[in-house]
């Protein structure tokens, strides 16, 4: 700025005070000197019992006084030490014991005494096999790690894998994921993993399974050997193959509950009740509300179990908060799940194995397992979710009939005390009728419940302990109709799989079963498909899964099982333990596959040589096909709607019901085949001429024989007839008789009515209109001396309504029956015979007797 003489003040500015840079490199080198000659000091006698007594870094102390950790527990007061000296470690422990904090120390130590910056690269890697596992691992690490200048990150999938390439060659310690780790590994070309120093493994055991056995094996051959190895796990692997694997130096193992009674906390109460499978939800149900004021876990087998079971309780509302987690779940998704569950007082969480290790959730009361884990250490996983840092907590298992005596024994060996108790069946509530209803109101919960019983059964099928797990034991009947199902669908399996494998295969390779990782841990593709390859319509439609899924319901609840149903059904059954043939195709329901004319015409047969009809070969995956005989050489097959379509067309029918057969009719008007004479063959096959002939005579009189007493018996019966009408005539004429002598008086008629003599009216009861003609004298037929006493004749009466010009004589009298009667025998001759003639001579007999009159 210019002065009014026009001369610039030249104002001092103060300096800076200078940073002794060589100093402070010089106190840091001696602080982590004086560091490493405590570490090389301890005495490995001597068991610390407080963080203060082991020693650390300012940064580390700090981070750990600030996460509120004083006290050492058993794994960390001897894991620290090794550690800090270098040595490889296999370290096991119970769960909930402090496993996590006991490598979270070494690796901050192991990275600040090598003067580690954000510009060495990666320096520390921390492996685990769950998603869930991992991220409490980072939130345990940035809690303790907050005063060091090292970098950190999580790796797991469900991230944007372009935005974690970008940034993930500037990290320091990486928390991951084994299948999200070696993708970055072969396609990220930031990583640099040349100069890591320290391997960490959480959960080994389950990390060196088969199920991530190649991406372990991939994941170690980019890492260098000359670097520092922690495993811990609550069970520890100890196989040479497996420490081979890993390059592990002399590994010191540190067991600090190997000589415990139990492998489990004390402080855990651990329970089993005898619970056959198709009443296991109905036991849950009855559990859940009678523990509203609870804090549980219940692990399944499968997510699809998960999905079901959730989507089920949450429409009946037992009263408490349900929550589910599975592998299927995006990942923001299952941290907030687990989120929400942690904060909550009372709830449930329905979920699988992906909670089953590790995961650290506080105040949890109850572990129910409602499906029989797959080993003894799953079990110990899984109830180790309570109980943790010494409080208490009560675990469950429900085990069917045939599960009981092999996973008893195989906790017994593992030293997990467990009591058999049993559940009171007031508590058991029936839940079958409602489940019924949902799934035959909403589609989708059928879907659910079909896709639970595929996976519960699959998983069944893919478990290896076949002493525990037996597939041909299990009521799937009942389990089904327990799921609200009408019958169990139809499932295939394949051979020589592994559970644990396909557990852990990439998210791609999962179709339905169990998912216990879906986190991308397999890194193969869904399906190997040839991209320049030119596919039909046809071929594409062949290639879509789960598109019967309802077809078997559907056809029982419209028109039930047919015979060869059942019989399908009943051999699907007796199929499941061995499986499907291994040519079969990956999907579980079999393809309904429509067929043309052509194939159906080979499919159903031709007409054979000697005029029989040949079986209709009806393909295996032909499993809803209804098959109609409309009386052709060929049948009618309905497996699609366009077949179905047919029925409703005459012109196509016509190819289906056969050329039309000659008939005879008999007098009688019955229709009969047509007599088709036998070749000479034939004929000589049925013996000997002569006996031939003499059968046919003696059949044919036997038919005569029985004919002419059916005839005879037919003429007895018309003859008897005719001679009751006789009598019932003559006793009519009697009786008409005797009105006419007895003049007036009162009498009753046979068919109920009833005649007043003398003022000529008609009774109410009768129902013969003619009564009063027939009771009216005739003229002529009373002799002189009646004529001389008889009275004058009445007087004419004037015609009724009811009488004909007929009916009245020429005196005006009203004629009566039997005058009419005698009129007519004046015209013409009345024979009476007393029989019908039965032949020839009694027909000539009356013929005769006409002639002459």
């Amino acid at each position: 700025m210019a002065t009014p003489n026009g001369k610039a003040s030249m104002r001092k500015q103060p300096r800076p005070a200078k940073v002794d840079r060589k100093l402070k490199r010089k106190r840091e080198v001696e602080s982590i000197e004086a560091l490493q000659k405590a570490v090389d000091e301890i005495d490995p006698k001597t068991i610390p019992t407080k963080f203060t007594d082991v020693p650390l870094s300012r940064s580390t102390a700090a981070g750990v006084r600030d996460s509120h950790y004083d006290t050492l527990t058993d794994i960390q007061a001897r894991a620290i030490p090794t550690a800090l000296r270098g040595s490889d470690i296999l370290g096991a422990a119970k769960t909930g014991s402090g496993k996590t904090l006991a490598f979270i120390v070494p690796v901050l130590e192991k990275l600040y005494r090598a003067r580690w910056t954000q510009l060495d690269g990666l320096g520390a890697l921390i492996v685990s096999p769950t998603r869930e596992l991992s991220a409490q691992i980072f939130e345990v690490l940035r809690k303790v790690g907050r005063h060091h200048d090292l970098s950190a990150g999580l790796v797991i999938g469900g991230n944007s894998l372009q935005e974690e390439a970008e940034r993930i060659g500037r990290l320091n310690i990486l928390v991951c994921t084994p299948g999200r780790m070696l993708q970055h590994l072969d396609q990220s070309a930031t990583i640099d993993v040349n100069n890591l120093q320290i391997l960490v493994l959480d959960e080994a055991d389950r990390i060196m399974d088969l199920g991530f056995k190649a991406t372990v094996d991939a994941l170690v051959e980019h890492l260098p050997q000359s670097r520092q190895t922690l495993l811990f796990s609550a069970t520890q692997s100890r196989k040479v193959s497996d420490l081979a694997r890993l390059s592990l130096k002399s590994p010191e193992y540190i067991a600090v509950h190997e000589a415990a009674a139990t492998a489990t906390p004390t402080q855990l109460q651990q329970f089993y009740a005898i619970t056959p499978l198709p009443e296991k939800l109905d036991t849950l149900y009855g559990f859940i509300r009678s523990n509203l004021k609870s804090k549980m876990i219940v692990f399944f087998s499968s997510g699809k179990q998960v999905r079901f079971t959730y989507e089920a309780f949450r429409q009946m509302q037992p009263g408490i908060s349900l929550l589910h987690l599975h592998g299927k779940q995006k990942q923001g998704a299952r941290l907030e799940i687990l989120k929400r569950f942690a904060a909550a007082k009372h709830a449930c969480l329905f979920a699988t194995d992906v909670v089953a290790r590790g995961v650290d959730i506080p105040m949890v009361d109850w572990v129910v397992q409602v499906d029989c884990p797959e080993d003894a250490d799953t079990y110990i996983h899984r109830s180790g979710r309570t109980a943790r840092y010494e409080s208490a907590g009560n675990a469950v298992l429900f085990l069917d009939p045939s599960e009981e005596a092999g996973m008893i024994k195989r906790l017994e060996q593992k030293k997990v005390p467990i009591k058999k108790t049993n559940v009171r069946e007031k508590k058991k509530q029936n839940i079958q009728d409602q489940l019924q209803n949902m799934c035959f109101q909403q589609y989708d919960v059928k879907y659910l419940a079909q896709k639970a019983f595929i996976s519960y059964t699959r998983s069944i099928h893919l478990q290896k302990d076949k002493e525990v797990f037996q597939l041909n034991k299990l009521d799937l009947d009942g389990f089904a109709r327990s799921l609200g199902l009408a019958s169990a669908p139809q499932i295939k399996f394949r051979k020589g799989e592994d559970l644990k494998k396909i557990k852990n295969q990439s998210r791609a390779m999962l179709s339905s079963g169990s998912e216990d990782e879906s986190d991308g841990e397999g890194g193969l593709k869904a399906k190997d498909k040839k991209k320049n390859e030119v596919r039909t319509k046809a071929q594409r439609m062949f290639e879509r899964t789960n598109q019967d899924v309802l077809t078997k319901h559907y056809q029982n609840l419209i028109g039930g099982e047919s015979e060869e149903d059942e019989d399908n059904t009943e051999g699907s059954k007796k199929t499941l333990p061995g499986g499907a043939d291994a040519g079969n195709d990956d999907d579980f329901f079999s393809a309904k596959r429509v067929m043309d004319d052509d194939a159906l015409t080979e499919a159903s047969g031709l007409q054979g040589q000697n005029g029989s009809k040949a079986v209709a070969a009806i393909p295996e995956n032909f499993t809803t096909a209804k098959v109609l005989n409309l009386g052709g050489d060929r049948e009618l097959i309905i497996d699609s709607k366009r077949r179905e379509k047919l029925l409703q067309s005459k012109k196509q029918l016509l190819k289906f019901q056969g050329t039309g057969k000659k008939l005879l009719f008999d007098d009688d008007g019955n229709a009969q085949p047509l007599y088709q004479l036998r070749d000479e063959a034939h004929f000589e096959q049925q013996g000997a001429a002569e006996d031939q002939r003499q059968q046919f005579v003696e059949a044919e009189a036997d038919r005569v024989r029985n004919a002419d007493v059916e005839d005879k018996a037919m003429a007895k019966a018309k003859r008897r007839e005719k001679k009751l009408k006789r009598k019932a005539r003559e006793r009519d004429e009697a009786m008409e008789g005797k009105s006419d002598d007895e003049g007036g008086d009162d009498y009753d008629d046979e068919d109920g009515g009833a005649y007043v003599g003398g003022d000529g009216k008609f009774g109410d009861d009768g129902d013969d209109g003619l009564a009063l003609l027939r009771s009216l004298p005739i003229a002529g037929e009373h002799d002189s001396a009646s004529e001389v006493d008889a009275p004058a004749p009445p007087k004419k009466k004037q015609k009724k309504w009811f009488q004909n010009d007929s009916d009245i004589d020429s005196d005006g009298a009203q004629k009566t029956k039997k005058s009419k009667k005698k009129s007519k025998k004046d015209k013409q001759k009345v024979f009476e015979l007393d029989a019908m003639p039965d032949n020839l001579e009694d027909l000539e007999a009356l013929a005769t007797g006409l002639l002459d009159n």
